[in-house]
């Protein structure tokens, strides 16, 4: 007992109950083959030997074959590697958003509930009035703003890859509320504790103190957070390019691939078919993923 004991250690124990929930490892493996092969597009692409910008009209529409596993779209180009650089695209913005809104949301949060008072009562103010805004309308009108009239030099306004940057900024600009409260509700309890009463009393300052002892002990409602705000960004990013205020054409990504089949789901569903089963269940599984983070990260897990 004392053996089995003495190696049964707080990541062992994470990785235990994490492996138990089943649906959050199907979820974290269909997330990994998801990624490896978006972000392998350019290899896929070569092994099939085709071009996926690549317009041949006479190729329309045409039917699933060894070249082209889920046939073609309305300009003969390839629906599956197409389909793979939109996932390349939808989940660097997803994941790069969330990390952004993860650390604005982090040192919101901390410093909010260690200095407390006045600070506090400003910063969870502001995070009041993100909260209370309608974040869809919000965003699209945000992703509406004209750039050049705020001040982007018309070069920059007008650059094909200005979509994808315009999409992380807005969306990690409104989407650390939700971490901002976990952390400062910890924040709020870790610095009653006796250790961070005691690196005071050392005379350690405030930002060792909340670097090196508060944070290390926030990590966990951080990950959890940050995962499950992904499917959410996803979910997002696929209605504003589906509204035409995303992620411009030529680049692909799932939601603008949804906007052009919306004119051809009756002749061709496939088109729209594969993108949203796509954005289905990279959202669901990063639900899952999350809710098994949860669990396996619960304090009284790792005890």
């Amino acid at each position: 007992m004392s053996a089995t004991t003495s190696h049964d250690t707080p990541i062992r124990r994470m990785a235990r109950h994490f492996f138990e929930h089943k649906m959050a490892f199907i979820s974290a493996a269909v997330l990994l083959v998801l990624s490896l092969l978006s972000f392998a597009a350019p290899l896929v692409e070569a092994a099939l030997g085709i071009d996926h910008t690549q317009v041949d009209l006479y190729k329309r529409f045409s039917g699933p074959s060894w070249n082209h596993p889920f046939g073609t779209d309305e300009l003969g180009r390839d629906l599956f590697v197409r389909l793979l650089y939109g996932g390349r695209i939808s989940l660097m913005v997803a994941i790069i958003a969330a990390l952004i809104a993860a650390i604005i949301g982090t040192a919101i949060g901390i410093i909010s509930g260690y200095y407390g008072g006045w600070l506090d009562r400003l910063l969870m103010r502001i995070n009041d009035g993100f909260i209370a805004l309608p974040l869809l309308p919000l965003l699209i009108v945000l992703a509406a703003v004209d750039l050049e009239k705020i001040g982007i030099p018309k070069e920059i306004a007008l650059s094909e890859g200005i979509s994808i940057y315009r999409i992380i900024v807005i969306i990690a600009l409104v989407g650390w509320n939700t971490v901002a409260r976990l952390v400062r509700a910890e924040t709020l309890t870790l610095r009653e504790l006796e250790f961070v009463r005691a690196a005071i009393a050392l005379g350690a300052s405030p930002t060792r103190i909340m670097a090196r002892h508060i944070l290390p002990n926030v990590i966990s409602p951080i990950i959890v957070a940050t995962t499950l705000s992904i499917g959410t960004i996803i979910l997002f990013e696929s209605i504003l390019s589906f509204l035409g205020l995303g992620i411009q054409p030529p680049i692909a990504s799932w939601g603008n691939m949804l906007s052009n089949a919306q004119d051809l789901i009756w002749s061709a569903p496939q088109l729209a078919i594969w993108p949203g089963i796509m954005i289905f269940a990279s959202v669901i599984a990063f639900n899952f993923l999350g809710d098994g983070l949860q669990d396996a990260l619960d304090p009284r897990v790792l005890r």
